[in-house]
């Protein structure tokens, strides 16, 4: 397991702070339970912050079909007007990330980047029906040399503050490539093509890389 490049500052900075913290509460705090649960809390705290950041080594389902590009729980599928790109009717497939899921995002299949959009907007928390249309959110479009494509939807959650996307229009990526990362909690929206065969369910844990979650 690999730290995430977007965590280091974080994980060093919260260090510090942590530090400077033990070094109050040891000086001004002697009664040993208060102390030692707050040293215990903040040593937590510094766990949680390095866990969340983390790289997991996998071995890439690569195939003819759609992967997840992030860990989590499927909380969404079904039919919406997707008005930001396509203008035409999409069959969103949503997957939710917990603070405790990893949060680095990968691309699900070979393709070229032909659009890519910031969006600036609302904290709803990311399992909210309506925090894909409101909150901040990063819009990707990957086709495939055979003319399919999907858009991908990074969404912040309550938590989230920060949406990183490395995606630029004309790239050409593989399968199970890093797309970007999202920050505490939140999730990713797949708009796929109606006639997609659906591989998952609401409710169902996939693992990006790894759980095929459709095939077109």
């Amino acid at each position: 397991m690999r730290i995430h490049r977007e965590g280091t500052k974080i994980i060093l900075f919260t260090l510090l702070l942590l530090i400077v913290f033990w070094l109050l509460v040891t000086r001004y705090i002697n009664i040993a339970v208060i102390k030692y649960t707050l040293l215990f809390g903040m040593f937590l705290l510094l766990c949680w912050i390095t866990f969340f950041f983390r790289i997991p080594q996998r071995k890439i389902n690569r195939g003819n079909h759609i992967l997840s590009s992030a860990d989590g729980k499927v909380v969404a599928i079904e039919e919406v007007e997707e008005s930001e790109y396509f203008n035409s009717t999409r069959l969103m497939i949503s997957v939710f990330m917990s603070p405790f899921n990893v949060h680095v995002n990968w691309y699900p299949f070979d393709g070229e980047i032909r659009y890519s959009k910031y969006h600036p907007g609302r904290y709803f928390i990311a399992n909210h029906p309506k925090s894909s249309e409101l909150n901040e959110c990063t819009s990707v479009v990957l086709e495939r040399k055979t003319g399919q494509n999907v858009l991908i939807r990074q969404v912040a959650g309550i938590m989230a503050r920060r949406i990183i996307c490395y995606a630029k229009p004309g790239d050409k990526v593989e399968q199970g490539e890093e797309m970007g990362i999202i920050r505490f909690g939140s999730r990713v929206d797949f708009f796929l093509p109606t006639d997609v065969n659906v591989q998952v369910k609401i409710g169902q844990t996939v693992r990006a890389m790894k759980t095929v979650i459709a095939r077109f």
